[in-house]
């Protein structure tokens, strides 16, 4: 594999210079506005899960920098590992402190996300339109699923997560709508991406603080 092959993916981007996507660069400190909220927001609670996720969050918005202005494929890998990293700890988190698993149950229950991912993408490859944004479309499904299976276990809990996955969705459809229109809008809509996943990001941690304050 050619660690510095040129990547050419998105709508901004007309050349493999540094700042050839600057709306799509500049827009991932929305990741790290997110993450200094929560940061703020669980900071002294003893939520050591959720501190892992905020670190995660500033990680994810410094990969994707990287990625939106290097463009080649070790880029791609800081942006798309911490992501994957997010959703693993994340869903590890519910098992654990919204179902009650036990720890080591969790984290088995949370390892069914890997063929999970890969029963449902090809599926989800078959949405006209989708495109690349497939292998993202399996994570809001996964969230209502989860939303719906404690609606009535823990109803605001639920709810947040429903929200959250509706703003996932919503992110994502702006992510696949970024080629599609590139003729009619040069700036394209992935910088959308980057706002509504970072809001989405930060919201779903404000979920998690929410439930373990409610256990108190």
């Amino acid at each position: 594999m050619d660690w510095f092959q040129e990547i050419d993916g998105y709508c901004e981007r007309l050349s493999p210079a540094y700042w050839a996507e600057p709306i799509n660069a500049v827009t991932n400190a929305a990741f790290l506005v997110a993450a200094l909220i929560m940061w703020m927001r669980i900071r002294g609670q003893g939520m050591p899960l959720a501190v892992v996720l905020v670190a995660i969050l500033v990680a994810i918005g410094v990969g994707s920098y990287l990625f939106h202005t290097h463009a080649q494929v070790w880029a791609a890998l800081a942006d798309v590992a911490p992501i994957l990293l997010y959703i693993l700890v994340y869903i590890f988190a519910i098992n654990r402190d919204v179902w009650q698993m036990r720890p080591l149950f969790a984290a088995i229950v949370t390892a069914l996300f890997i063929p999970y991912a890969a029963a449902t993408i090809p599926v989800f490859q078959l949405v006209p339109g989708l495109g690349g944004s497939a292998a993202y479309a399996p994570v809001p499904l996964l969230i209502l699923i989860y939303a719906f299976l404690l609606r009535t276990r823990v109803p605001e809990t639920a709810k947040g997560l429903a929200i959250g996955a509706i703003i996932l969705i919503a992110s994502i459809t702006f992510r696949a709508l970024d080629e599609p229109i590139c003729g009619h809008l040069p700036l394209g809509t992935h910088f959308m991406w980057h706002i509504l996943n970072a809001t989405m990001l930060g919201w779903m941690i404000e979920v998690y603080r929410r439930h373990m304050i409610g256990l108190r």
